[in-house]
């Protein structure tokens, strides 16, 4: 299966272009999510966190208080690599036991940190969606209630556009009109599906 890493900076749109290609009908794998169900209550990853960094990144329920954690990890290079060591290994696993087990016509992998890790190893096209800065700022702002001071913290752990964009082989620029990503997402879902039958045909060849 034609595999594609999504990617981009925080707030850039991601999940929005992701879920478009879902409904013109992508199969997609959400490390987002899979970040999630890794440190789900009980789950061995979350014990690993709290052994590591204190009961207090926990809430009230017992579940890791998401907040709480990110306002510790982006002013403190260290403690986030610190939880990056315990989560990255358990989110690649699960990401790829997924990625084993998914049938479509093609395969959106949504990754954060395509480019930071070695994650573009093990996808066949890297797709990079970008925005304004001053609109990553101001959708981080609302979505996580954080101040400039923090979304631009959050913004410099990670790596640049530019960085990002050297490794990109398509591009959706999500800094105007939903009906403008839209129209892109498409004209990619098209490409994807001829490239997706291009690898059926030679698979069938070599067989």
């Amino acid at each position: 299966m034609l595999t594609i890493g999504l990617t981009g900076g925080i707030a850039c749109g991601k999940s929005t272009v992701a879920r478009m290609f879902v409904e013109f009908g992508a199969t997609l794998v959400d490390t987002d999510i899979v970040a999630r169900e890794v440190v789900a209550l009980g789950t061995p990853g979350l014990r690993a966190v709290t052994d590591a960094f204190g009961a207090s990144i926990l809430a009230a329920t017992g579940e890791l208080d998401r907040r709480r954690m990110r306002a510790i990890i982006f002013t403190d290079a260290g403690k986030r690599r610190r939880l990056e060591a315990i989560l990255h290994p358990r989110i690649r696993a699960a990401t790829l036991e997924q990625m084993q087990m998914a049938r479509g016509p093609y395969l959106i992998v949504a990754v954060p940190l395509l480019v930071e890790t070695d994650f573009s190893q093990l996808v066949d096209r890297v797709l990079v969606v970008t925005c304004e800065r001053d609109q990553q700022i101001e959708r981080l702002m609302g979505r996580d209630n954080v101040t400039r001071e923090q979304a631009e913290a959050m913004l410099a752990a990670q790596a640049d556009d530019s960085a990002r964009l050297d490794a990109a082989d398509d591009v959706v620029d999500n800094s105007t009109a939903a009906s403008v990503t839209r129209a892109q997402v498409y004209r990619l879902h098209k490409k994807y599906l001829s490239s997706g039958d291009y690898c059926r045909i030679e698979r069938r060849r070599a067989e």
